[in-house]
């Protein structure tokens, strides 16, 4: 699904408009219908009380709609408008006229003494400001959305929450509790920063002409599930563990060894045919206990890798997991990254072995896919402003190296020197220790079995995630574990596949 920038969105508007013959005022009638369906099926009891903060443009004017809307289906509605400007768009004013006209009260918001209470209401819906916000908030709006965030109320907000820049950095917006966005997902609704203002986002079609969404041209997409779908390779009749590709997970060390087996078991529940561990002598009779799919290669070293010597030629590799930073370990990644040519995951102490050497980077194979956490890529690419500046920097790395970066968060960002894919599966369960060494397995063993690089990393950061999704009603975020993930990547396969 593509993401669009704010001036990209309203030419899609306009064509709209335009190729479909249809008026201004019917787009916007579409919106505040699918925000209404959003709304009534979320709050079903039509004793829930309304307040509704609409602004002059045009995403007051969809308040407005939603407020004629909820009226007529019985709701409790309050409606204010927000004045901080005395020119009304000619959508909004129409729409204004109908509140009269219907005898639905409103109120004007001129000054901070017009603010309501909070207390009595139920819920807030916030449509002070849309998408074409271009200025930080001042004067009587930011004193509503400060109130608006000091009510500990739900809110709702139309299509972004009002004060948020859909393409740059967010300093005050409303604090939503979900954010209603219309068709064209927004990039700054998925960025970190900006987590406390959007909320859980929801999608809506408004019936915007597909054809104008087309032409629009980006480089930045947010995750399907139809599209990841379609990415699945089919499992052949006579398929056998020669087929399936042999993955090697190299890592661990004294203490850390158990990321190994976390991957290990990983990658052969992704579907790989075989998998080797390659780890130090400390780590291999618990892994063949732990894990007898596996087989294991010892190092030389007992405590931690020091040669990284194997007879093997797998079919991909994932390196640095509880692999520690001793000087023999990094002596022996980089004689490994000299001689290595075989498609390759970085991860952990991988990942912060470059750091420390970034004069290495250059020996990795075309295609290679980084997993850093912010922390780790902040080592690689250097400290940066804001989320848009880390997105710049990151796309930058990418194109010199030409690798692919994975920043690991709640919604991972898969990244080449082409394009940005915002992974939307997962849930906070996820945030739990050993869950990045097994999407490290689950990547390489993706990998193994033939993906190309991007392929491979933007399905298992989406199976990774959908395990999270599909557990959550009989595993508590707060009790979900590494393991869990594992034992539910068939679970995740087969509701995938299910829908095809």
């Amino acid at each position: 699904m593509k993401i669009l920038t704010s001036e990209q969105i309203r030419k899609i508007d306009a064509e709209t408009i335009s190729r479909e013959g249809i008026p201004s005022l019917e787009l916007m009638k579409r919106a505040a219908t699918a925000f209404y369906n959003f709304f009534t099926k979320r709050y079903p009891n039509r004793n829930t009380s309304v307040v509704i903060f609409a602004g002059v443009g045009n995403n007051g004017g969809d308040a407005l709609v939603v407020a004629r809307l909820l009226h007529k289906s019985g709701y409790p509605v309050k409606a204010y408008m927000v004045e901080f400007s005395d020119r009304y768009t000619e959508d909004c004013a129409h729409n204004v006229r109908r509140m009269r006209a219907e005898n639905i009260s409103y109120e004007k918001i001129v000054t901070g003494r017009d603010i309501p209470d909070l207390a009595p209401f139920d819920v807030v819906v916030d449509g002070i400001f849309g998408t074409g916000l271009s200025r930080e908030v001042t004067g009587v709006a930011a004193d509503v959305i400060a109130r608006i965030n000091g009510s500990d109320k739900e809110v709702i907000s139309i299509d972004v929450p009002s004060g948020l820049f859909p393409d740059r950095k967010t300093e005050f917006a409303v604090n939503a509790t979900d954010t209603v966005t219309f068709q064209i997902p927004k990039l700054a609704l998925y960025l970190p920063e900006n987590a406390r203002f959007s909320g859980n986002v929801q999608i809506v079609h408004i019936g915007l002409n597909e054809e104008a969404i087309a032409e629009a041209e980006t480089g930045i997409y947010l995750a399907e599930e139809g599209k990841i779908r379609g990415m699945l390779k089919p499992l052949f009749k006579f398929a056998h563990k020669g087929t399936q590709g042999h993955a090697l997970i190299i890592g661990g060390s004294l203490g850390k060894c158990g990321s190994v087996s976390l991957a290990s078991k990983a990658a052969l529940k992704t579907g790989c045919g075989l998998v080797t561990a390659y780890l130090p002598k400390c780590g291999v009779t618990a892994l063949q206990s732990n894990f007898p799919e596996a087989m294991a290669f010892e190092d030389k070293g007992t405590e931690y890798i020091t040669s990284l010597e194997y007879d093997l030629k797998p079919d991909a590799i994932g390196i640095g997991i509880g692999m520690g930073l001793h000087p023999e370990t990094e002596q022996a990644m980089y004689h490994f990254l000299r001689k290595n040519t075989t498609p390759l995951v970085v991860d952990a102490d991988g990942l912060n072995i470059l750091a420390r050497h970034s004069e290495w980077l250059p020996l990795l194979p075309a295609g290679t896919i980084l997993t850093p956490h912010p922390k780790e890529l902040q080592r690689l690419i250097g400290e940066w402003r804001d989320d848009y500046d880390k997105l710049q920097k990151t796309k930058l790395f990418t194109q010199k190296y030409g690798v692919i970066v994975v920043i690991k968060g709640a919604c991972s960002l898969v990244i080449d020197a082409e394009e940005i894919h915002v992974n939307n599966s997962g849930t906070p369960a996820l945030a739990t220790a050993g869950s990045g060494d097994v999407l490290t397995g689950m990547i390489t063993s993706l990998l193994a079995q033939g993906y190309k690089s991007i392929e491979a990393a933007r399905l298992g950061v989406f199976l990774h995630g959908m395990t999270a999704d599909i557990t959550g009603g009989n595993i508590h975020p707060r009790s979900f574990v590494a393991s869990d993930i594992i034992e539910n990547i068939g679970n995740a396969y087969r509701r995938l596949e299910k829908k095809s």
